[in-house]
Order: C-alpha cells, then structure tokens, then sequence
C-alpha cells in the first residue's frame, strides 16, 4: 500500500529544512518553498521554478501542498465572514473573519469539536472527534487570506486568534508548529504580539508555550470563584484559578508591557454580578491584564441568558474603577452563528471526549 504523500503545510521552517536535508538538498531550499506557498499562495508545486525540474519531480512524488476544501462562505450584516472547511471525508471545522476599522482579526480552529466540556460553549456541547493537523490549521489562514485577497502589502488579516473550535493547549504539538509559520517571515509574518492563543487553563501546556514561542495569550477564565468556574470550566477541577493565575504571572514575568487577556463570558445571573466584578478584580490586582468581557451567545440545547446591558455596563464600570483596561467584545457574526462560543462546525463520531482527556492528563504527567 503506497504512504500518503507528504503535506508540506505540516512543517514550520526548522521541519521543512530536515524534510529538504533527507531529501540531499539545502536547507535554505525550505525559506523557498515557504515563499511559493504563503507569499504567492501557489500550492501547485511544479509551479516552484526556482527548483530544479529533478528537484520539482521529486517533490511531486513524494509531497502535496494542500488545503482543505471550502465547503461554504457565510457574509454577516456586519461583515463578519465564516467559512467552513472540509478536513476528511466526514469532518468539518470553521474559521470566522471579524473585519473592523483598523484590524482585521482571524479566528482559527485547532480541533474536530473540543476535548473540554465548558458548559457555555457550542463547540464544548458537541463532543470531540479528532485533532487538526498542522496543515489544517494553518490551512485556515491560507484559505481565508486568498478569499479576502490579503498579502503583505495590502494586509486584511492583521490578527490571528487561536480561540475557534477546540482547545489549542490541548493540541500543542500540531499547534506550535502552525504558531511558527504564522510568525516567520517567510510565512505570514505577523507580529508575535498580534498572535493569541487562548486556552481555558491547561496550566503545563501554558507553561511549555511560555519556553516555546513569543506570542500573546488569552485566558478563558469566566468566573472568580472556583465553585463556580468548576461548573462553567470542568478543567478547573485539575488546575484551580490560583494554579492558573501563578501560570499567568510566570507567562508575562520577563515581557515588557506584556498582558494577558482575561476572557469573562457575562451569563445572566450566574456570574455578572457586582460581587463576582470585585472578586475577579481582587484576582487580577497583581497581574498585567486587560478584561474582554463576552456578552454569551445563546445556542440550541442550552438554557443560559445573555446578561442584560445594564448589568454589563455596572460590571464594565466596577471594573475600570478599579484600574483595569476592560472592554466589552461587540456580538459579531451572531446571525450566522459565527459569534464567539457559537461555533459548531459539521463532524461525526463526537464521543472521543474522555479518552482524549485521560491521554492528555498522562501526557501532562510524563
């Protein structure tokens, strides 16, 4: 049976310079094709004509550059763009474009649903099928700068979020490399800064990034108490807000004017009270921060309210009060269900969720 060619979007430079060492070329062969697939977008490796036609051939032997299929493309009232992507023959994930005045910020997925169980979220509601690899997630980026016809001259994407379907932390090591290609010069070239991952709170994996890679990181914390994050973020139960908060510290000890996001969603009477907006500010005192509050996004199945804009407005104001950059995130996308928690995306076999669990506590603990 003939091997599955080889994605050449699996690879950030370092893993494309040892493909190209194996294969008895240069290293500087890997910044080249990097170039043809992220700077011009051309996937058609023939294409390539700074390589040699032996070099050409057998490249088109042994490897693809390939992106996944664009099943669909759905246009908001307000611009926001949600493309889905089918990644096998079963599965699909979506990515969301949120265009403003002077940004333009992408939303990425990491994985087939999510292996967390955040009670406020579509995609946790949904189970978990697989992990993204590397080329489908930097695929992502790929698809959504050719639809809007971004390049780095006239750049539409100017930020990258990793808070679409899944857990990032939970897929790290197909993450990191798509973080790398995302950053290198000779890939899309975004600022580290301009790059976020966001992550519920699997502290060792926060952590690891910390040593990894130089990019901004976003906390989807929810709740100041952890009887109560307990019940919106199940994994507090392993790694509780005073364990996450010293990971954050450690995370932005040695950056200068580095800050992490402190993501809150505000659910109608569960968590938007004057109360929990004095706690959660008690909490941050000694952390560089800003707080994006998230007004929740109502989906199918789940019996949570959006808090009402006088509620959100006192816990805004609670919170400058106290020194704090807080914003409230404006509802984008919502009549596509492209809005933040709503995402959902199209697979099968959603019941994976505990086994991938119990792999990824052992992979913690080795």
């Amino acid at each position: 049976m003939k091997n599955a060619p080889i994605n050449l979007l699996n690879f950030d430079r370092e893993g494309l310079e040892s493909l190209f060492v194996e294969m008895g070329e240069q290293r500087f062969r890997a910044s080249q094709a990097m170039k043809w697939i992220y700077g011009e977008q051309q996937l058609d490796i023939n294409s390539f004509t700074n390589f040699s036609k032996t070099l050409r051939e057998t490249l088109t032997e042994q490897c693809v550059a390939a992106v996944p299929e664009l099943l669909s493309e759905q246009v908001s009232v307000d611009g926001t763009i949600k493309w889905l992507l089918k990644v096998d023959d079963v599965n699909a994930v979506e990515t969301v474009y949120i265009p403003e005045k002077n940004r333009g910020t992408l939303c990425v997925s990491s994985q087939v649903g999510c292996t967390l169980n955040c009670t406020f979220c579509a995609t946790g509601a949904q189970g978990f099928n697989r992990h993204l690899s590397t080329a489908e997630i930097i695929a992502q980026v790929w698809v959504a700068a050719k639809q809007l016809g971004h390049s780095l001259s006239d750049r539409k994407i100017t930020n990258v979020v990793m808070m679409g379907m899944g857990e990032p932390l939970a897929n790290y090591s197909r993450v990191l490399p798509a973080l790398n290609i995302m950053r290198d010069d000779f890939g899309f070239g975004f600022a580290n800064r301009r790059v976020t991952v966001s992550t519920a709170g699997l502290v060792p994996y926060i952590n690891q990034l910390n040593e990894d890679a130089d990019v901004s990181l976003a906390i989807s914390l929810h709740a100041p108490f952890d009887e109560l994050r307990n019940q919106l973020v199940p994994l507090n139960k392993k790694y509780d807000i005073k364990t996450l908060l010293a990971a954050c510290k450690n995370f932005v000890k040695d950056k200068r004017k580095a800050r992490i996001t402190i993501e809150y969603t505000l659910i109608d009477g569960m968590n938007d009270q004057p109360e929990h907006a004095h706690a959660l500010c008690k909490l941050l005192k000694q952390l560089p921060s800003k707080i994006n509050l998230i007004p929740f996004n109502p989906f199918p199945g789940n019996q949570f309210k959006q808090s009402k804009p006088a509620a959100i407005e006192q816990f805004k104001q609670i919170c400058m009060k106290h020194g704090l950059i807080t914003t409230v995130r404006k509802t984008r996308g919502d009549d596509i269900a492209a809005a933040c928690g709503q995402l959902a995306g199209d697979f099968m076999d959603r019941t994976r969720r505990s086994a991938e669990l119990k792999k990824l506590q052992l992979e913690v603990v080795a």
